[in-house]
């Protein structure tokens, strides 16, 4: 098949199509790995053909950040906040568990795509229409998001499968002094004996940061009224 046929089927290039694929790069290989280069190749198109739709790499992270932005819905009467909290961050996780790279550029770059104003906004609406001032609104948000980001670093960064966990703590056992480690020793063993599985609670932490905040919340309304 010469290069003019190859070029005829060839599907027509599109914003979205980059995108996409731009995406799928990251989730695979890695956003450290995703050059124009890679992604043109990956389209089987010229690398110059991709400025037609984005400006430059820049533009094309700010792209791929919107697209995996999470969809939060708008607040309404029928949902109290710390529902819609669990529900957002549940929401946040699934993302960030698709899309690992993500969680970096949620935080490091100004994200003024419409869908990431919508989440954001959604996120603040909850937080004002519950009684938090905007101050409180912004102190829990980031808290709140500080938690899910830090949670799941903590999940793609930890050496150890979890189906791994008992086997570890086997050949980790000997080297925790019953004297001089008791603690991590207890906690060793409980993994071993199968009392614990090691594994991490999402809404165990959430629910301990979730119930902090409706302290604070109630306090505030509560000096808000005097």
């Amino acid at each position: 098949m010469n290069d003019k046929v190859k070029k005829k089927n060839r599907p027509k290039l599109t914003h979205g199509m980059i995108i996409a694929t731009a995406v799928e790069i990251a989730d695979t290989e890695g956003i450290d790995s995703l050059s124009m280069r890679k992604l043109a190749s990956k389209l089987g198109v010229e690398a110059m053909s991709l400025y037609h739709h984005v400006a430059n790499k820049n533009a094309l992270i700010a792209a791929m950040v919107e697209y995996v932005a999470p969809e939060v819905n708008p607040p309404s009467a029928d949902i109290n906040w710390r529902e819609a909290m669990t529900k957002r961050a549940h929401i946040v996780k699934e993302v960030l568990e698709k899309h690992s790279w993500a969680a970096h550029l949620f935080i490091s770059g100004f994200n003024d795509g419409r869908r990431m104003l919508k989440y954001s906004d959604s996120t603040i609406g909850y937080l004002l229409q519950a009684g938090f001032s905007t101050q409180l609104a912004d102190y829990a948000w980031n808290t709140i998001d500080s938690y899910i980001y830090g949670f799941n670093m903590q999940r793609e960064d930890f050496p150890i499968e979890a189906s791994e966990y008992k086997k570890v703590a086997q050949q980790y056992l000997p080297y925790l002094s019953e004297t001089e480690l008791p603690h991590a020793r207890a906690m060793t063993q409980s993994i071993i004996d199968g009392t614990h599985d090691g594994q991490q609670d999402f809404d165990f932490g959430l629910s301990i940061i979730l119930e902090g905040l409706e302290k604070i919340r109630l306090k505030h309304i509560k000096e808000t009224k005097k």
